[in-house]
């Protein structure tokens, strides 16, 4: 066998530092994990919604500083410049958060556009990183009929494009107008009992990850384009 040449002329050598755990932060934050959660229906008596509620319950109990964004009156994406009151609310409760649940109901096969619409007001950046990235996710679909995963597997793909860390577990409740009460209280059941094993998962990913995001989604790629360079390609107007 011959000796493998070792040397790397594409690389800019002082960005490309060795990966070591002395790296990661030692010194964890103090606060309570922040973990904002959005829904995907405007209903007056809406499953999405109903699931995020009870599931911010949960988070308190766990030890979460929860925030719910209410989409309503959210305007569609490319209707207002980003001056909104809701769009500015969305946005800044995106900052905020370590951690975001997602939950929609299946529409026609996939996500609700009202869940869609509110990651479309995300801008790709700002400045030159995305304001979601290395946030953990974890997401939750509701269905009239039987269980399906076809809006639990379209959030994936966009919490990934989203730079997001989104948990293994995931939540899919079938018929979910046999699983609320009048008051609109989740009953016992397995789905409640997957729901607590979600949220649990994602606190647990959430203080393992939020003080090292920074480092975990620092790409070499980005590190030796220019950040105006980085800024006019992830924030482009004309797609």
């Amino acid at each position: 066998m011959t000796a493998l040449d070792l040397t790397l002329p594409n690389i800019v050598q002082d960005q490309l530092p060795i990966s070591t755990s002395e790296l990661f932060s030692t010194t964890p934050s103090g606060h309570k994990p922040r973990i904002l959660l959005l829904y995907g229906s405007l209903r007056d008596r809406s499953y999405s919604r109903l699931v995020v509620e009870e599931s911010a319950r949960l988070l308190i109990k766990m030890g979460a500083d929860v925030q719910i964004f209410d989409p309503k009156d959210l305007p569609q994406p490319d209707t207002d410049d980003g001056s909104h009151p809701k769009v500015k609310e969305l946005r800044e409760l995106m900052m905020w958060s370590e951690g975001q649940v997602w939950c929609s109901p299946e529409r026609h096969g996939a996500m609700t556009g009202i869940l869609k619409s509110q990651i479309d007001w995300v801008p790709l950046s700002i400045g030159s990183v995305r304001p979601t990235q290395g946030k953990t996710l974890a997401v939750m679909q509701v269905s009239g009929g039987s269980q399906s995963f076809n809006a639990v597997n379209q959030m994936r793909i966009l919490g990934r494009w989203m730079r997001m860390v989104t948990i293994p577990n995931q939540s899919s409740v079938a018929k979910a107008f046999l699983e609320f009460d009048e008051e609109g209280r989740m009953k016992p059941s397995p789905y409640y009992n997957r729901i607590v094993d979600v949220l649990e998962e994602l606190m647990k990913f959430t203080l393992l990850l939020r003080d090292n995001k920074d480092y975990l989604v620092d790409r070499y790629s980005e590190r030796v384009e220019s950040a105006e360079q980085l800024s006019q390609r992830v924030n482009q107007t004309s797609i």
